[in-house]
């Protein structure tokens, strides 16, 4: 038989799109979560809150391999990111995704109404039957923060940081200067891990005008990165509300 499966980030996007799809399908869905260790331990307690308004259980999935951590998947490849994306959303995210699927699956994603690029390069690169209730309905990233908050849900610690996603303590897809030092900033343990890992194995994370530096290179006040989230939301938050409720 055909699933549902809405793919569960512990993002506030992710979270609106399952909801929207639960509205949608039913409560037969299928809530799938990748595990990533080095991911601000308050997921787990959004991902509880999410469960309780979804009405339906969050299966948990994991790379054993790696053992669901960035840092074995760099060790292991001796390889952290560049030109070629970062291996940890393959094999920590991609490859469980792959390996949970099946070819009748309709599968939910929580791609925003400003991600339709994005969606679009998605699509092209996946034969999977793929859905983006979030866009469909215009809905953008900034008006799914407002829509967790009005279903009386904490936002995750991330966002309340002032990070405009839910990623791992130290993204290493993300090169601004102003990022890695609120990183440093809020979580020093996880970036002088970062940085030593990173010049370990040669890699330069950080862009500098249009030089790349080391971790431990970068000068601190350098960047400027936007510390609060933009929370608004429009009437396609509204009608998207009415649904579910």
């Amino acid at each position: 038989m055909s699933r549902i499966v809405s793919w569960f980030s512990c993002g506030a996007a992710s979270a609106v799109a399952t909801k929207l799809a639960i509205s949608q399908y039913g409560k037969d869905i299928v809530i799938a979560r990748c595990i990533v260790r080095e991911e601000h331990p308050d997921n787990d307690r959004f991902a509880k809150d999410c469960e309780e308004w979804f009405g339906v259980k969050i299966t948990n999935l994991i790379n054993e391999k790696f053992d669901g951590s960035i840092y074995s998947v760099f060790e292991k490849r001796k390889y952290i990111s560049g030109h070629a994306g970062a291996p940890c959303t393959v094999e920590l995210k991609k490859e469980v995704r792959k390996k949970f699927e099946l070819p009748t699956d309709t599968q939910v994603f929580g791609y925003c109404s400003e991600e339709q690029d994005r969606w679009d390069s998605f699509l092209d690169a996946n034969n999977i039957n793929a859905v983006a209730p979030l866009i469909d309905r215009g809905i953008e990233h900034s008006d799914t923060l407002a829509m967790i908050e009005q279903a009386g849900i904490k936002l995750p610690a991330m966002y309340m940081l002032g990070y405009q996603h839910n990623n791992c303590i130290g993204c290493v897809k993300a090169q601004g200067m102003g990022y890695w030092n609120k990183i440093r900033d809020d979580f020093p343990e996880q970036f002088d891990r970062m940085a030593k890992f990173s010049r370990a194995l040669g890699v330069t994370l950080v862009k500098d005008n249009e030089t790349r530096i080391f971790l431990d290179e970068l000068q601190r006040g350098k960047g400027d990165y936007q510390k609060e989230p933009e929370i608004q939301c429009g009437i396609f938050c509204h009608l998207a509300e009415a649904e579910y409720k």
